[in-house]
């Protein structure tokens, strides 16, 4: 099955970094890496449109959600992206079941109540979660929260799937075990992704291709056998040497 493509060249400044970077997930999952302060969160602010843009166009397939040479910039809510964020902002008091029905309801996606229960229903059983389907998130595990999270980002049908530090708050073991669980399933949900991490096993595991973003700037874009054989910054080269240190899980 073939994935769109979700391409973006944008020039923003946010506090004093000047971001000037161009993204291509070329039918697959695109992971960005880079130093702590590099601009990797708020580059995927400007794709969601929580951040504006100075200059740019972000495209998904002929879908077009932003063009500043024509002044046209679709509103955050109507762009449709799926947004995973580091701490999975799950609301505590409601259920796992709840928590994915909230976010359809707010996009008003399936207007009726069983529709969204029909739609609840299967991604609990896709993520794996119909076990867990009545008890409140905050008695789950750190994987478990992250297969939520994904539920709801996933639910409303989104062109496009957007993941944060993805598994940033798991411990060792966990992070190992839900790392190969999410490189599978993004392998089939035929969306164009990116995921942006610090950790050099994670983009390994996950990324077809991985950009290195350095100082709001595009150094380096290719697949990890590529980065590693010929790496365009010393960041780079540290990078995959900070993997290859790793013992094996």
């Amino acid at each position: 099955m073939s994935v769109e493509s979700l391409r973006a060249r944008l020039t923003a400044r946010v506090g004093r970094l000047e971001i000037d970077a161009e993204l291509d997930t070329v039918g697959g999952t695109l992971v960005i890496v880079g130093p702590n302060g590099a601009g990797k969160s708020s580059l995927l602010s400007l794709l969601l449109g929580a951040l504006p843009a100075e200059r740019g166009h972000v495209t998904i397939g002929d879908t077009v959600l932003l063009d500043t040479a024509t002044k046209l910039d679709v509103p955050m809510e109507q762009r449709r992206l799926g947004y995973v964020p580091q701490d999975y902002a799950l609301f505590p008091h409601l259920s796992v079941r709840e928590n994915i029905d909230f976010a359809l309801a707010s996009t008003h996606a399936l207007p009726s109540k069983s529709e969204r229960a029909q739609r609840v229903d299967a991604m609990l059983t896709d993520l794996g979660l119909t076990a867990h389907a009545d008890r409140r998130t905050q008695s789950l595990s750190g994987g478990e929260k992250q297969r939520v999270a994904l539920a709801r980002a996933l639910s409303v049908g989104p062109r496009a799937l957007l993941l944060d530090e993805p598994l940033a708050a798991l411990d060792v073991h966990s992070r190992h075990e839900v790392r190969g669980f999410l490189a599978a399933y993004l392998s089939k949900v035929a969306l164009p992704t990116l995921v942006v991490t610090h950790d050099a096993e994670d983009a390994r595991a996950l990324g077809h291709r991985i950009s290195v973003l350095e100082a709001g700037r595009v150094t380096q874009t290719g697949t990890w056998t590529e980065l590693a054989t010929k790496p365009a910054s010393r960041f780079v080269e540290a990078f995959v040497a900070s993997a290859r240190a790793e013992p094996p899980a």
